[in-house]
């Protein structure tokens, strides 16, 4: 039966590998469209900048119109920005320069959309690795043992404080610790990513630095995790233990460990599976909130400021890059889920 389930799965994931190119082309078609109609735009913009120079210079309006730019600057401008192309004509030409690896360039900073985005995503990709893998390490653990002490002190114990991290904005969290460590104890440093002097240390002083610099942004990054992992894999697992097979299995002799970890275990870390994939996008993009509060220059932060700045091509990229991560992610939830289950059937 196995053998003819692989033809199958390896046809199933081919199928959903070439759904992410229409899929993509669907996304950023819609958010390229509400980036030309939304209000407020760079042209916009470079004319009220305009009109607020002429106004403080005191000279004055051209053309009776109370503008400061003449037709051919407004023409220009829209040549620059590409707005004077209908909507689709512009569109396609922006997926052609990505198919060549040209995101484009930054309106704010007058580089190239893929080196503003590959300067910040490793930031963001330390801070998101190091928060999945703590997660996973510590929730799955910590979830079996909440199922089988259920109701006891340890439950009752880690179940408050699992809620009370949860209820805490991870923002909230790091004004706090920023406040308590970094001003009043000044133990920690008060953000960033690295120190100034940085480059001049050696390598363990380096390694210091940024685990000084680390640890009050994983704490925030952490407290919000914790609970749906934790709580997801402890329901599951109190679910399955309940269930006519583990009382069936322990009847025959089955251990209650064993029980638990060769047969409620492998059904409890389906809804876990399912969930990973999704994590994939959290990984790079992180929070814009925590990384404002200590002052991280993150891929999350990137994409806030690009939105409200109006930096259209370094938005195209974030959402091109995050949507192209958030569909390999579903596709590796679907490889766990087929690992981990096996009723999984691809017919």
């Amino acid at each position: 039966m196995l053998p003819k389930n692989k033809p199958l799965m390896r046809d199933y994931f081919l199928r959903r590998l070439l759904l992410i190119p229409p899929t993509l082309i669907g996304v950023t078609i819609i958010v390229f469209m509400i980036t030309r109609l939304v209000p407020g735009g760079p042209l916009e913009r470079a004319i009220m900048e305009s009109q607020q120079m002429s106004l403080t210079s005191g000279s004055a309006m051209q053309a009776g119109q109370g503008m400061a730019l003449s037709q051919s600057q407004l023409d220009r401008l829209r040549e620059y920005y590409g707005f004077d192309k209908p909507v689709l004509v512009s569109y396609f030409d922006w997926m052609g320069k990505v198919l060549t690896g040209d995101l484009g360039t930054s309106y704010r900073y007058g580089q190239p959309v893929t080196e503003v985005i590959s300067s910040r995503f490793p930031v963001s990709l330390y801070y998101g690795l190091i928060t999945l893998v703590i997660t996973y390490l510590v929730c799955i653990p910590l979830g079996i043992l909440k199922a089988i002490k259920h109701r006891t002190v340890v439950d009752n114990v880690t179940s408050i404080l699992i809620f009370v991290g949860y209820a805490i904005p991870g923002y909230a969290l790091g004004s706090l610790l920023l406040l308590y460590f970094a001003v009043n104890l000044e133990w920690l440093p008060m953000g960033g990513f690295v120190s100034m002097q940085f480059a001049e240390k050696n390598l363990w002083g380096q390694i210091a630095d940024l685990a000084q610099h680390s640890i009050l942004p994983l704490i925030c990054y952490l407290v919000g995790s914790f609970a749906l992992v934790t709580l997801l894999l402890k329901n599951h697992l109190m679910d399955n233990l309940a269930a006519d097979y583990i009382r069936t299995a322990i009847a025959k002799g089955v251990s209650f460990r064993r029980a638990v970890t060769g047969h409620a275990m492998r059904n409890s870390l389906i809804p876990i599976a399912t969930t990973f994939g999704q994590n994939i996008t959290l990984l790079v993009s992180g929070s814009f909130l925590i990384e404002t509060v200590f002052d991280i220059d993150g891929f999350g932060l990137l994409g806030l400021n690009a939105i409200l700045d109006r930096d259209y091509p370094v938005v195209m990229g974030v959402v091109l890059l995050a949507s192209v991560l958030l569909l390999i992610g579903n596709i590796i939830s679907d490889i766990l889920v087929a690992l981990v289950d096996p009723r999984i059937r691809f017919n």
